[in-house]
């Protein structure tokens, strides 16, 4: 049984960095507060807790002169003035592009545009990016895009995660009823490189293992995209779920993960499926 790891599964350069530097400064300072999880996966809040960086709800439970961490997806500004008015000293691990996507929304409010986010509802970075302007609108489908209300002029920018077909539909419903459209891709490059690696693995492969928590939403966005391609395509958290039969009639398998996903859980399954093979 040939096992085929996608080059770039895993870990994003930005959620590499906001977890090295989560470690960085837990280890200096003994602790770090985290305000909600780093990035959505399970098991790295839990390696980061076990170093001293611990999750909490509040700034307020953020104790005197300890360091507060924002997260990769971003912080709304509201959060971020709230901290600075209490003297909160602030790590920033915002991811860079999502730095941008902030830049991006301010300069087409300023040209008088309304401004749409395509992403998921509720979305830590949806959430962070909508708030950058006043009162945008987050659209996350094709229905809802042509259910909106009509508006002369839109700016649109997209969760860094998203898929390009969901963004494409949503793009030509808006062209067919709003006479003024800018639109700025910002689905990010590890996104659209690990979106085309998938497409052929799944393509390639008997099987399919996506690795990545089901609170990530790019994790599961890459087990749907596979799953239209390969029917046996299979999404785990770590190497504990995965189940000998996906593996029958089985010649070669194909390995992703979300970008929150660490490199030693992609470790733990490709070892776990080289055994089913020998012990078959």
């Amino acid at each position: 049984m040939k096992i085929t790891i996608a080059k770039d599964a895993g870990y994003c350069f930005g959620v590499r960095d906001a977890v090295n530097l989560a470690h960085k400064t837990a280890n200096e300072h003994k602790e770090v507060y985290m305000l909600g999880d780093i990035v959505h996966n399970e098991s790295v809040v839990s390696d980061l807790n076990k170093v001293g960086a611990k999750v909490v709800s509040s700034i307020d439970d953020v104790p005197k002169d300890k360091k507060i961490l924002f997260r990769a997806h971003g912080t709304i500004p509201k959060i971020w003035k709230n901290a600075e008015d209490k003297g909160k000293n602030i790590i920033d691990a915002t991811c860079p592009l999502v730095h941008k996507i902030h830049k991006e929304v301010k300069e087409l409010e300023e040209e008088g545009r309304k401004i749409v986010v395509i992403g998921d509802h509720g979305h830590d970075e949806v959430v962070g990016i909508a708030a950058q302007v006043k009162d945008a609108i987050v659209i996350s489908s094709k229905d809802e895009a042509l259910n909106m209300k009509k508006y002369r002029k839109i700016g649109v920018v997209s969760q860094s995660t998203q898929m390009i077909e969901n963004v494409n539909e949503i793009i030509n419903v808006f062209i067919s009823k709003i006479y003024d459209i800018r639109f700025i891709n910002t689905i990010c490059f590890p996104t659209k490189r690990n979106h085309e690696q998938i497409k052929e693995l799944a393509s390639d492969c008997d099987v399919i293992i996506i690795i990545g928590s089901f609170t990530s939403a790019n994790s599961k966005r890459l087990a749907k995209m596979s799953k239209t391609i390969n029917d046996r395509t299979y999404q785990v958290t770590c190497s504990k779920d995965i189940k000998v039969e996906w593996f029958i009639n089985c010649n070669s398998v194909g390995i992703s993960a979300g970008a929150s996903t660490p490199d030693y859980l992609i470790e733990d399954v490709a070892k776990s499926i080289e055994k089913i093979e020998t012990d078959k």
